[in-house]
């Protein structure tokens, strides 16, 4: 049973054509009241912050991989390459997002230019994932539709965990890089990236891989792990954040629901955690308006935040929630944690929790 109900959050599966059948693909999602004049000026794009905090990362990057470098040998290389991990590891996944939806910058080339570095970074290849993150915008934790719901209903928590290192998805990464290279996709990549569009994959996959074969022999060459460990290794060694933020977002909420006052959590953070995690903390507030860049995040919350759950004021609140949700589901699949929207919010009239019919769960689980 817990095969066959992991098996309808696949894109291939038979909770797609439901969600299709029942409106929930690209469904009308709830957005918060905001006045037309405000909107448009929250939305207006800007180089300066991104091109300062894009400095500021790169800068950090560099130093702290000079330092690790020059350490090399030493335990003072520790901390350096620890740094230099979590920068390479965790905060290009921000970046990845950021520069994805195109928002960060007003220049488009500089956009892209950092979306394809920090896609790199993150071992995404860039054109399946920016329609994948596309399908996971339009349909938020509809199963069957969104292929980056992390904690499923029950939840892989082994795979979570060996996420913490990398242990999952470099590996996975790693044969998907070997696929698209020699010129195929997956059945799932083929449900939501143009056909067109194939061709890009395969181009960057093949110089992708050139990249790391000449990684590993100049590590072989030289007969130490420096290049390793500056270049691929930090996906492994420097994810644990982008893990810790990424679960935040969704884990243990109402699935198939049409608005993301109840799927999406924002979470109060130090500068240190918004400035890693570009202020995707603010991630209801990003749900419901992706066009709005993140550096005017904050001023979307004091705009809409009476039309929203409270904030979490920490990390530790929301994980204080969200462990014992995922947990429960272990046994009880059907629980989820229901957000409660203040007086002042306008109620939602809409499908809550995700329950799929029965029928669903005699499907034959695709190969």
């Amino acid at each position: 049973m817990r095969r066959q109900r992991l098996a309808l959050y696949r894109l291939t599966g038979p909770a797609g054509p439901f969600a299709v059948a029942s409106g929930l693909a690209a469904g009308d999602w709830y957005r918060s009241p905001v006045p037309r004049a405000r909107l448009k000026e929250l939305m207006r794009r800007s180089d300066r912050p991104a091109l300062r905090d894009t400095a500021l990362w790169a800068g950090l990057a560099v130093a702290a991989a000079a330092g690790g470098v020059a350490l090399w040998g030493s335990w003072g290389a520790l901390p350096c390459l620890l740094a230099y991990g979590v920068l390479y590891g965790s905060a290009s996944d921000s970046r990845w997002h950021e520069m994805g939806h195109g928002t960060a910058f007003r220049t488009r080339w500089l956009d892209e230019a950092v979306y394809q570095v920090a896609s790199f970074c993150m071992m995404r290849e860039p054109t399946v994932w920016r329609w994948q993150h596309a399908r996971h915008h339009s349909d938020t934790l509809i199963v069957g539709r969104d292929a980056e719901i992390v904690a499923m209903r029950p939840a892989r928590l082994a795979r979570i965990l060996l996420n913490l290192v990398g242990l999952v998805d470099v590996p996975l990464a790693l044969r998907l890089l070997v696929v698209h290279a020699s010129g195929r996709l997956t059945a799932e990549e083929r449900t939501f990236v143009p056909a067109e569009e194939a061709r890009k994959v395969v181009r960057t996959s093949r110089v992708w891989l050139a990249i790391y074969l000449a990684v590993i022999g100049a590590a072989v060459a030289s007969g130490s792990w420096i290049p390793v460990v500056l270049v691929g290794g930090p996906r492994l060694y420097g994810a644990s954040l982008f893990v810790v933020y990424g679960l935040t977002q969704h884990a243990g909420l109402g699935e198939n629901v049409l608005d993301h006052r109840l799927n999406t959590r924002t979470v109060l953070m130090n500068p240190v955690h918004r400035f890693l995690y570009l202020n995707m903390n603010y991630h209801t507030e990003h749900h419901m308006f992706p066009m709005v860049p993140y550096h005017r995040l904050p001023a979307l919350h004091e705009e809409i935040k009476g039309d929203l759950p409270a904030p979490y004021p920490s990390l530790w609140a929301a994980y204080r929630e969200l462990v014992p949700a995922v947990l429960r589901q272990l046994r009880d699949p059907s629980s989820f944690v229901e957000r409660e929207l203040p007086p002042t919010a306008a109620p939602y009239h809409g499908p809550v929790g995700g329950i799929l019919p029965d029928r669903l769960m005699t499907e034959p689980v695709p190969a």
